[in-house]
Order: structure tokens, then C-alpha cells, then sequence
């Protein structure tokens, strides 16, 4: 699922090839056996090699010059923080007022924005009063009522009220790999969110099935009652990795994932 403040709503979405079909089990075109060994040789390679590292003593006196410009490794490095105080209505707040706590609520909202919930009037109420400012939340309702019709809702295969059709579980799973502060303040930050997810719809007779996606949100956030806040947010394609060769799940695989599979609390 995408909408920016300056884009329209869109769903990340693909149909199935012609003659294909996906939930019986399509899988991409295979690669040889020989390659298929070499790729296996290489990631163990790269695992003897970085156990080895990680397990290696000493006081870093043989570290060469072009070290010190590489980034520490603080900016990747989890801090294992408590990220949040609490949650309101399912949406986790309570952010430290810190680069730590904007990264944290960065990508916690990032989940938000991009979910199955969203396109729920009840629901997507609730979410614009926890997650944006106050002043802009009139405007972004508006603008979410808007793109989320029930001409857009019924073109993707949902009913009215935003759920799936009898038969079908609509998926819009969205994970955070990584967040990075591009600007920040007492009061403000930009933090831009790489992501992974998985969206479509999860039916024997779906002809938008759940597929996965690689995108970055970028979060303009404010300090507002005690917590970091929403602003305005924007969505690009990537950055994304060479497809893996994973044979494709049926529909009921999928929506019994979504079902029993529950979500994370985000933390930088």
C-alpha cells in the first residue's frame, strides 16, 4: 500500500502472469545444479568468515588507515532500548525524546501507514489521531478518505468497510529493516525507513495475489505532547535485492500466515 502527502493512493500490487498460477505453487525459472553449489559454498564462506571476526580478540591496533573512514558501527548496531511507554489504540507511543526515540516511532508508524488497518474508516480514524500532529490531522484525514473510496477499496477486492470479501484475507504486512536520521532537533527530525513487506490479497480466486516489495518511507516528525509525531511522510521505490528463487506459497499458506503470525514493537 502507498500514499505520500503528494500521491495518490496506490496499491503495491501484481498480477499473475498469464497461464500461471501463483497459489498452486509457480516457482521462477530454476537455476543449474552447479550454480545452486556455488551460491551455497559462497554464504558459508561469508559465515566461517564473519564468525571468525566477530570472535577475534585484541585491541584493534591492526586496523589499517582507511579504517577510520569507515561508519562506526553504532549507526547499524541495536541499542536494546525499550523503545516505547506504552500503546494507544494497538499503536505503540511513548517515544524517547531523543534520536534514539525518533527512529523508533519512525519505523513503528512506517507499519502503521503501510498496513491491512489503514484502509479501515473505524481503524484509519484512530491511526491518524495517534500518529500525526494535531493540526495536520483534519487535512490527512481528508486526504486518506479520500483515496481509500469505496471505488478504490472494491477495485482491489475489498468491501466497504475495508475487509476482505468472503473467502479472501486482504495481507498488508509491512517490516522495517533499517531507519536513518537525515536531519534532527529537539523538536523536529526527518527519518527515512528502508522496508520489506508483503501485499496483496490471499484468496483460490484472487487475481492480486500477496507478493512481496521493497520501499522507503521517509517520516517528517515533530515533538507534540511529550512524543514524536507525524508531520508528513512520502514513500519510494527500493532499495531491493536480487529476487531469492523461493517457490510460492498457496493462498491458504498465506492467510493462515497472516492469521497466526503476529507483529513487532520496533526499536532502534
Amino acid at each position: 500500500m502507498s500514499l505520500g502527502d503528494d500521491r495518490e493512493g496506490q496499491t503495491r500490487t501484481r498480477l499473475p502472469d498469464a497461464g500461471g498460477d501463483v497459489y498452486g505453487g509457480a516457482r521462477r525459472g530454476g537455476r543449474s545444479s552447479s550454480r545452486s553449489m556455488i551460491t551455497v559454498v559462497g554464504v558459508v564462506v561469508l559465515l566461517i568468515a564473519a564468525i571468525a571476526f566477530a570472535n577475534r580478540g585484541g585491541d584493534g591496533s591492526g586496523a589499517s588507515a582507511g579504517d577510520e573512514n569507515k561508519p562506526d558501527a553504532s549507526s547499524t548496531a541495536a541499542t536494546g532500548t525499550r523503545p516505547v511507554k506504552g500503546k494507544s489504540a494497538g499503536i505503540p507511543g511513548g517515544y524517547a525524546h531523543d534520536e534514539q526515540g525518533a527512529q523508533s516511532a519512525a519505523a513503528n508508524y512506517a507499519v502503521t501507514l503501510v498496513s491491512a488497518d489503514i484502509l479501515q474508516p473505524e481503524r484509519r480514524a484512530d491511526i491518524v489521531r495517534q500518529v500525526f500532529v494535531e493540526a495536520r490531522q483534519p487535512e490527512l484525514a481528508a486526504k486518506f478518505d479520500k483515496a481509500y473510496s469505496k471505488e478504490f477499496l472494491s477495485s482491489i477486492g475489498l468491501n466497504d468497510d475495508g475487509t476482505a470479501t468472503a473467502g479472501n484475507t486482504y495481507v498488508s504486512r509491512t517490516v522495517p529493516i533499517g531507519t536513518k536520521v537525515t536531519s534532527y532537533s529537539a523538536t523536529a527530525a526527518a527519518v527515512e525507513v528502508w522496508c520489506t513487506g508483503v501485499f496483496g490479497m490471499a484468496g483460490e480466486s484472487s487475481t492480486n495475489p500477496a507478493s512481496s516489495d521493497w520501499f522507503t518511507v521517509t517520516l517528517q516528525l515533530r515533538w507534540a505532547n511529550n512524543d514524536w509525531k507525524v508531520d508528513s511522510f512520502s514513500q519510494k521505490d527500493g532499495p531491493a535485492p536480487v529476487p531469492g528463487d523461493n517457490k510460492a506459497s498457496s493462498a491458504d499458506e498465506m492467510a493462515k500466515a497472516v492469521d497466526t503470525y503476529g507483529g513487532f514493537t520496533y526499536a532502534r
